[in-house]
């Protein structure tokens, strides 16, 4: 696709704002449709999330808007529909409506086998131009989480978190996260 052919964020728009896909490199790809593996996994991180999407303080640590499924612009040829997304809200006081034109702090997908190289090339790549802080990426056929950070010469990986490890990984490392919770092995009992 020529660089004069490139869709743009309103143009992606006009198909409505509940359209289930993405624009990337200026390219309208249909997200995939979630099925049970992709969606208990989505729902087990959301449900462990609980303790920092709220305001601080009280019982858990807080200060973070944590969504799924957020279509957010990262540019005039750029929007991704995350799996999971968040904001610190120290930094983003009150959330937008609608599509978000704001960088969030935090991104996770959740590798779908036909949409790997999205997440690891396309997606990876203008995340880290775009200065996200931090990006996971959860391998659910691998059984293995992968947290990256955002470093100036690329996304760093300490190392990657294999199922039925427990680790406090950043920007969440206020609370030990065990790794069966996300992948069904064990059950969250906070």
């Amino acid at each position: 696709m020529s660089a004069l052919a490139k869709l743009t964020v309103d143009e992606l728009l006009a198909q409505g704002s509940d359209v289930r896909a993405e624009l990337i490199h200026g390219e309208i790809v249909q997200k995939a449709s979630p099925f049970w593996p992709h969606s208990s996994v989505q729902g087990q991180l959301l449900a462990w999330l609980r303790r920092f999407n709220r305001r601080p303080g009280e019982k858990w640590p807080g200060g973070w808007w944590i969504g799924v499924e957020i279509h957010v612009i990262y540019g005039a040829h750029q929007v991704f529909c995350h799996d999971l997304v968040g904001w610190r809200r120290e930094r983003v006081p009150e959330m937008p409506h609608g599509w978000i034109p704001v960088r969030p702090d935090w991104v996770c997908e959740i590798l779908s086998p036909t949409h790997e190289k999205r997440d690891l090339v396309d997606k990876m790549g203008v995340l880290h131009e775009a200065g996200v802080p931090h990006y996971w990426v959860i391998d659910r056929e691998e059984r293995e989480l992968f947290p990256y950070r955002h470093d100036p010469r690329g996304y760093l990986l300490p190392r990657a978190i294999a199922a039925g490890e427990t680790i406090r990984a950043a920007p969440f490392e206020a609370l030990e996260l065990r790794t069966g919770i996300l992948f069904g092995d064990e059950d969250d009992d906070e």
